[in-house]
């Protein structure tokens, strides 16, 4: 059985990434956590899988190892650009057992289904229904999903599919980018939840969960968010290094309806509570932000937060998940 490791010293990563006719394409993951992505799905040879996202064409290129020459890798990605590229640098190494095709994968690809795997680098808005239907019995998905509905909160999900039933074998920190109808043309914007921006004087957005609760011209996310940005208070975290991973996840676990996350600070997050007259946020470099000082929802981060400390600041994987079934597909949860 070759393993990821043994792939990865066969595999010229740098010549997809960094492919001297197309040039370096930023749509890639860190490859470290490529690698550990499929190590987790535990791909043997001959197996039939599914990968969504197909980047630079490297991670596809690693499944075409795993797999062997008797298996077969189906890559599926938005951007027709990133496809046809992909397709050529496959070929000019000799890979006839992958194809890249332009397909939005939340829909899967029933063409070439059922898949023994799936890995996904791209987050949906839940575990689609059709994944479910295209896994073969006691097949594995590999893939980020959402644990609250605002952008950028989720985690990795490993997920076992038994008589058309998912279920969650571990969960462990991470994401991607979100899947998204067309090609994301700002990195920099959520492509997903995005409730409220502005462009000028600077760039800054909000994404609040109680979106369905607000009016046709999210008086409440823009008031919200300009709220935030007049720094009425802000005062540093002062509880140690901030560690976002465990706070994100904590925060999404709270399952509050009025958890908010927002874009301040170009390139920072900030994740908080927010209401119809109040707004406070902790910022990813550690620095808190709210309306005014007797905020109420100053209060409740504060509330949070202590609760966060005082449960030992505890890592995603220490959360137990819950699938449960929506409209069109599964909402991945987390409780402690």
């Amino acid at each position: 059985m070759t393993t990821v490791t043994d792939a990865a010293t066969t595999v010229p990563e740098r010549h997809y990434t960094h492919h001297d006719g197309r040039g370096a394409t930023p749509h890639r993951s860190n490859p470290a956590v490529i690698h550990r992505e499929l190590t987790t799905l535990d791909v043997h040879t001959g197996m039939n899988v599914v990968e969504f996202g197909t980047g630079s064409g490297y991670s596809g290129a690693l499944l075409a190892e795993l797999v062997g020459p008797h298996g077969a890798v189906t890559s599926l990605d938005i951007a027709a650009y990133l496809v046809r590229w992909a397709n050529l640098i496959h070929h000019e190494r000799g890979l006839d057992h992958i194809r890249c095709h332009v397909a939005d994968g939340t829909a899967g690809f029933a063409e070439s289904a059922p898949y023994d795997r799936m890995v996904a680098w791209c987050t949906p808005p839940l575990l689609p229904q059709a994944w479910v239907d295209q896994v073969a019995d006691g097949g594995v998905i590999v893939a980020p999903l959402p644990i609250a509905a605002v952008p950028h909160l989720t985690v990795v999900a490993k997920i076992r599919v038994t008589d058309g039933e998912p279920s969650v074998d571990a969960v462990f920190n991470g994401g991607y980018i979100e899947a998204t109808g067309s090609p994301k043309d700002n990195l920099d914007l959520p492509g997903r939840w995005l409730d409220w921006e502005n462009r000028t004087p600077a760039p800054s957005w909000i994404s609040i969960a109680w979106r369905e609760h607000d009016d046709r011209l999210r008086t409440g996310a823009r008031t919200a968010l300009a709220r935030l940005l007049r720094d009425a208070l802000t005062e540093p975290y002062d509880e140690g290094e901030l560690d976002w991973p465990s706070w994100r996840t904590f925060a999404a676990a709270q399952a509050d309806p009025q958890l908010t996350m927002a874009g301040l600070t170009p390139g920072l997050s900030a994740i908080g509570h927010s209401t119809t007259t109040t707004a406070a946020v902790l910022q990813q470099d550690g620095t808190v932000l709210a309306d005014r000082p007797g905020s109420s929802s100053l209060a409740v981060l504060r509330g949070w937060l202590a609760a966060w400390e005082e449960a030992g600041r505890p890592a995603p994987e220490t959360y137990s998940p819950v699938l449960t079934r929506g409209t069109d597909g599964w909402h991945l949860r987390l409780s402690r």
